[in-house]
């Protein structure tokens, strides 16, 4: 078994509720369990401004899945929340599922690219993977306790139940 960690954010549809709903469902995906999860929090969009606020939380799963097929199975979980991948970049959606690492893999193909580019610089990746594995190193960036410290949280607010 692999650990992987995925990001999860929503800003449509009941954000709360997706982002509740898609760790269970990453629970579901066969060969993989989820094994923590992070508070969800509330954060503005990094892309368009014109859009409402996210809910973003991080996932660590343990996986026997490749990370291409883990991949596969986070799209299939997008896009049965409604996600089409036809709309703008960093623009609204139901769900978003990003494979943050895999394991100590450096990945950089056509489809995945892990480490996933820009995790470094976002607050709203990092602060909640720290409350779950404050101690992991980040192949290529550091540990995630570190990275988390080194931003300015402000901007994020922990959605209540």
């Amino acid at each position: 078994m692999s650990r992987a960690f995925v990001g999860i954010g929503s800003n449509l549809e009941g954000p709360g509720t997706q982002v509740r709903a898609a760790i269970e469902a990453l629970d579901g995906i066969a060969r993989t369990r989820c094994v923590a999860a992070s508070r969800r929090y509330r954060n503005p969009p990094m892309g368009p401004a014109d859009q409402p606020d996210y809910v973003n939380a991080v996932a660590a799963l343990e996986t026997d899945l490749d990370p291409h097929a883990l991949l596969a199975r986070l799209q299939g979980l997008e896009a049965a929340a409604g996600r089409v991948r036809s709309g703008r970049r960093w623009g609204p959606r139901p769900l978003d599922l990003d494979l943050l690492v895999y394991a100590d893999h450096q990945i950089n193909d056509a489809v995945l690219t892990v480490p996933h580019p820009g995790i470094a610089r976002r607050a709203f990746v990092l602060v909640p993977w720290a409350e779950i594995a404050p101690e992991w190193w980040v192949t290529g960036l550091g540990r995630v306790s570190e990275l988390a410290a080194a931003l300015d949280p402000d901007e994020l607010t922990v959605e209540e139940d």
